[in-house]
């Protein structure tokens, strides 16, 4: 008994500061590395298919962290094609195998809500009509980011009118509801990447001068709504929130981003919720690191809950961060998807499969998808 206690104390010793357990809330996480919300593209009619079960279970470990890919609020929500949604019946009935897939590994599970906002154009939108937004003002250089839209693709969005917007507060609502009668833990609010929550938050997009434009407090009005909703349906312990405030991605990017990031972190508290995922400075741009001087230090220490980091994170800053206490959970994205077993092999310090940027956004069930391998 006692050979076997201290065999344990030498593991966990040897445990580098990822693969430590952590109390999220109610959620005993058994290591700190998530798996970051990646958009797939393989939701056939926007419904998720049984080829998501083996993705997701491939990367479930017991007590560890999943954020499924964004899934569309509604009918008018979607920026690409074949995305997920939690708006229909069916979205939700095929949801639930996968959940359960992950909680039979162990995994603990939440979906992520998401609204484009302009980041979409007339093929996915309701009737060939325009995607809508807080403002008018087209994307008119686009980023490629997620795979369906290139430059040029943007329609011109409809700015909502002041009355339509509660409305919209009330589709993230019923979605929370919806994802967590699919079985999941519960949910990640997508505030972040220039998609519509994005585009209330930052100056540079939001042209209004209603009680939802202007001043910082205003900005941050709709995406402070949607949140007290979403912990008004579901309670504030099973909701969490992505933020991208010093990004610039689809020409949605800020003035003051600091400023910004400690008002949102600060007023979050008031709702109580779980977690706060926030991206990296460095990330100002998809896909790129940039040497910045902008930390998210301030925003760590003046938020109550969880605080996830996200953005070009490899396994040497991912300890860094939690041994100096800059973050509590680090999420990864392209090398979880390239690396389904990646908590195991960052405990071992094991090398890495590279990933394959060219099938991250193809249709294929199989390619790019679940055939990245494991260690033998």
């Amino acid at each position: 008994m006692e050979t076997q206690q201290h065999e344990q104390e030498q593991e966990e010793e040897q445990a580098i500061p990822l693969l430590t357990p952590y109390k999220m809330g109610n959620f005993n996480l058994s290591h700190r590395i998530v798996l970051a919300p990646l958009t797939r593209l393989r939701s056939y009619n926007n419904v998720p298919q049984p080829q998501a079960i083996l993705y997701y279970s491939q990367r479930t470990t017991k007590g560890g962290l999943l954020i499924a890919e964004a899934n569309e609020i509604s009918a008018t929500a979607g920026g690409n094609p074949n995305m997920p949604g939690v708006w229909r019946k069916e979205q939700v009935e095929a949801w639930k195998p996968v959940v359960d897939a992950v909680h039979a590994k162990g995994g603990i599970f939440f979906c992520q809500l998401w609204h484009a906002g302009r980041v979409s154009n007339r093929d996915v939108q309701p009737n060939g009509e325009a995607p809508i937004s807080c403002t008018d003002k087209t994307i008119l250089k686009p980023q490629l980011l997620s795979g369906g839209n290139d430059a040029g693709q943007f329609t011109p969005p409809r700015r909502l009118r002041a009355e339509e917007i509660p409305h919209i507060v009330y589709d993230f609502r019923i979605a929370a509801r919806n994802a967590i009668e699919a079985g999941f833990d519960g949910v990640e609010i997508h505030g972040a990447n220039g998609y519509l929550i994005d585009q209330f938050l930052k100056d540079e997009v939001n042209d209004r001068t209603d009680q939802y434009g202007g001043s910082l407090e205003n900005r941050c009005r709709f995406a402070l709504e949607i949140v007290e909703a979403t912990c008004k349906e579901i309670g504030a312990y099973r909701v969490g929130i992505r933020l991208s405030p010093f990004a610039d991605y689809m020409e949605s990017g800020d003035s003051n981003p600091k400023a910004l990031a400690l008002y949102m972190t600060k007023s979050l508290n008031k709702y109580g919720i779980l977690f706060c995922h926030m991206i990296e400075p460095r990330m100002i741009l998809a896909d790129t690191k940039f040497e910045c001087p902008h930390s998210l230090v301030p925003m760590r220490k003046a938020f109550n809950g969880t605080f996830i980091v996200n953005g070009g994170y490899e396994r040497e800053d991912g300890i860094r961060a939690v041994l100096e206490g800059s973050a509590d959970l680090v999420a990864y994205g392209r090398l979880f998807l390239a690396n389904p077993d990646l908590p195991r092999r960052f405990q071992i310090d094991a090398p890495l499969n590279a990933y394959n940027r060219d099938t991250f956004y193809t249709h294929d069930p199989v390619i790019g998808y679940t055939d990245y391998p494991f260690l033998q």
